[in-house]
Formats: structure tokens, C-alpha cells, sequence
């Protein structure tokens, strides 16, 4: 007799747990509330599917901060190279890069999206979209808007997949907290993570909207990241202060070093020099190669700027950015908190809920930008996926 295993969640860490079942044996279905599959996946790639970094483990893990050590036999188990390797056997080359990002060739997530589909579809795996999930009956039975099949309801295993709390309309929108909250599952309260934040700029910084700022060091609470980010009409955002914003909040002060590979001796040294008639914009130009972005930034957040050549050097080492903490959580491209460590035994299973899985960003875990959190949807779905398997006695 077959045996059933419904899926709940058709990203990354659900069609991962998609495949190992069935290639283990199971009959699978995969529901979805979206009319396609992998929605934020292919959000995700539309500037380059950044698929994991090609570094080794003990180069990974601290990438994921607190949840490291819990991870670390999952991301074990697929990690970078294994990652590289199943994108091949998709017929989906990739190349990694100088940073040591690894992308696939085409540059953009639908190619594999639909190889990996196929894939699943050559399994068996059954697809069912537009089916938001609603919970549980009295009866333990999976329900469903619209109702599905009651055969599939009542699976011998179920794992859900539901992503975190942000970019709802591609259908991460953290419904389900509450839906476990009721049944008594541990939770950590949600939280934006790879995010902006807001800025209140004056009206003359708006032919800067869109300018990429480059070569700066970001300081939170003496944390540091090194990395160039934009500024948007609504603030700052980028790769630079992704992986600070689990550490800010409005009544952070937050720091800029617009020329981190020069000291403040140097810099005052270079400002000392005569300008003669120049302007402090066109003598910070010439002296520091200062672009028109971050003199911009200077002048707005330090008026009046000083004139002494170590005042103003002290500045630019660490100019203070003037911000109303984080841009929404919905405009996050992940979020921390979810399900609690503490609810999950080691195969990711609902401890309170035999033959409950849990994988993807629902799990409380963290990662930057950079592969890593594509890295950690893989892997732990991939574990929640082989978990199942056993419980199933397929492994």
C-alpha cells in the first residue's frame, strides 16, 4: 500500500521535501495558495538567482548565526558543493563568480524552476495550486480554501513549508503562526531581516534617488559590514546594511564610514591641503575622490559641516545616519522568529505533532543575503524531506 505525504508550500524547502519523498517512494502532493509554484523563488532570481556561496562548512555556518549549531548537520548534508551538483543533474549549469556567489548560467530562476518541476512531475508528485491551507479539523484532517480531496487529506506525514512573514502577495505571509500558536507550538515572535531602512530625506537629496553607494563600512552597536548599498526614495537599502538589520531599530544609532580604507589621519591630512577658492564640495571631491552621493550624504546629515580638517575627518570616519528604524516587514526579503528550536526534534518534526514537519524560513533561523538563505531553505527541507521518509519507513 502507498503511502501519502501532503506537502504544504510549493518554494524552494517545499519542492526540496517534495523530491526526496518521492524518490523515496511516497505519494506526494504539494499544495500551493498561489496560482503557480515558487513565487519568491523566482522573485528571488530576477537579477540573478544568487543560488548558495561556494565556500566550506565551517565558512557557512556562522553565516546563520545562533541557529549555526542546530543547521549545521543539515547544511552537512547539502551543502554548497551538493547544492552545485543537483542544479547540474537539472540540466542547469552555474558558475561562481569572484565573491564566490554561484549562480546558474541563464542568470535568472525560471529555467531551473521548471527543470525541477518537470522533474517532480516525472515522479508523480502532484500539484495543487490556489489552495490556501487553513489549519486542521476536530478530526485532525488538513482543510483547505477551496475543500480538496478528502483522500488527500489525512496524509501519513505532512510537512509545511509556508515560508516567513514577508512579501505576502507572493505568499509568505505568516498566517499560519497563529494556526500553530492554537495547537500550543512554541513560537518566536517575527522579525525583518535583509532589509532598508527608512530615511526622511530632504527634497534637494532626491536626484541621488537610485545611486549606488560604494566602498563604506556600516557600524551598529560596534557591529560591522562592509558593503556598498542604494538610496531610494524611502531610504537606504542593499547588501551593506542587509545583515545589520536584525540589530536595528528606530532608537538605533547607526554609523557610515564613507572612506573605510583610509585612516582620519590621512583623511585630515589630504583636507589640510589649501582649496583656495574651491568649495568644500569640489575640495572634497579633489582631496578624497568623494562621489556626489557621499558628499550629498555628509551635507545632509552633518550641517553645518565642520571646516576643521579633523573635525571633518572624524566625521566622514563615522558620520551618523539619521534613520526611523526598518522599512516594513513586508518589504523584507526574509524574516527571523517563526517556529521556536524548542517545538522541533532533530528530524524538524512537531514535537507536540508526530508526523509534523517543518522546513524553509517558517523555522526560527537567519542568514544574510548572499546564497545563504537559499542554502538553508534547501537544506532544511531536504532534511524535513528524508526525516519523513524514515518515519515512513521509506529510508
Amino acid at each position: 500500500m502507498s503511502v501519502r505525504a501532503s506537502i504544504i508550500g510549493g518554494g524552494p524547502a517545499g519542492l526540496m521535501a517534495a523530491e526526496v519523498l518521492a524518490q523515496a517512494g511516497a505519494q506526494v502532493t504539494v499544495f500551493d495558495a498561489k496560482p503557480s509554484m515558487g513565487r519568491k523563488f523566482l522573485m528571488a532570481g530576477k537579477s540573478g538567482l544568487n543560488l548558495t556561496t561556494d565556500a566550506p562548512l565551517e565558512e557557512l555556518l556562522p553565516r546563520f548565526y545562533e541557529a549555526a549549531d542546530r543547521l549545521k548537520p543539515m547544511i552537512a548534508d547539502f551543502d554548497a558543493k551538493a547544492i552545485q551538483a543537483w542544479a547540474k543533474r537539472l540540466q542547469q549549469p552555474v558558475f561562481t563568480g569572484s565573491s564566490g556567489r554561484v549562480f546558474p548560467e541563464a542568470m535568472k530562476a525560471s529555467p531551473l524552476l521548471r527543470a525541477w518541476l518537470a522533474r517532480l512531475d516525472a515522479l508523480g508528485v502532484r500539484r495543487v495550486t490556489r489552495a490556501r491551507w487553513q489549519g486542521w479539523d476536530d478530526a485532525g484532517a488538513l482543510v483547505f480554501d477551496p475543500p480538496q480531496e478528502a483522500q488527500f487529506m489525512q496524509p501519513d506525514v505532512t510537512i509545511l513549508a509556508l515560508g516567513g512573514a514577508s512579501w505576502a502577495r507572493l505568499g509568505s505571509d505568516g498566517a499560519w503562526a497563529n494556526m500553530l500558536k492554537d495547537r500550543d507550538v512554541p513560537m518566536t515572535p517575527f522579525g525583518a531581516s535583509n532589509v532598508g531602512v527608512s530615511v526622511d530625506w530632504s527634497t534637494h537629496m532626491q536626484r541621488h534617488f537610485g545611486a549606488p553607494i560604494k566602498a563604506v563600512k556600516w557600524t551598529v552597536n560596534g557591529i560591522q559590514s562592509r558593503g556598498e548599498a542604494v538610496m531610494s526614495a524611502h531610504g537606504l537599502e542593499g547588501g551593506g546594511l542587509y545583515p545589520l538589520a536584525r540589530h536595528i531599530d528606530a532608537s538605533t544609532s547607526l554609523f557610515v564610514d564613507l572612506l573605510p580604507d583610509m585612516d582620519a589621519a590621512q583623511i585630515a591630512e589630504r583636507l589640510s591641503k589649501k582649496r583656495g577658492k574651491a568649495s568644500l564640495s569640489n575640495h572634497l571631491r579633489k582631496a578624497l575622490r568623494l562621489s556626489s552621493v557621499k558628499i550629498a550624504m555628509l551635507q545632509e546629515w552633518s550641517r553645518p559641516v565642520p571646516q576643521n580638517a579633523v573635525a571633518l575627518a572624524a566625521l566622514i570616519k563615522n558620520l551618523p545616519v539619521a534613520h526611523a528604524g526598518l522599512r516594513p516587514m513586508d518589504q523584507a526579503i526574509s524574516t527571523h522568529g517563526g517556529v521556536a528550536w524548542n517545538a522541533l526534534d532533530d528530524g524538524l518534526m512537531l514535537k507536540s505533532m508526530p508526523g509534523v514537519f517543518c522546513a524553509g524560513e517558517m523555522v526560527d533561523w537567519d542568514a544574510p543575503t548572499g546564497g545563504y538563505l537559499l542554502t538553508g531553505c534547501f537544506a532544511t527541507g531536504r532534511w524535513a524531506g528524508q526525516a519523513a521518509a524514515r518515519r515512513l519507513g521509506l529510508l
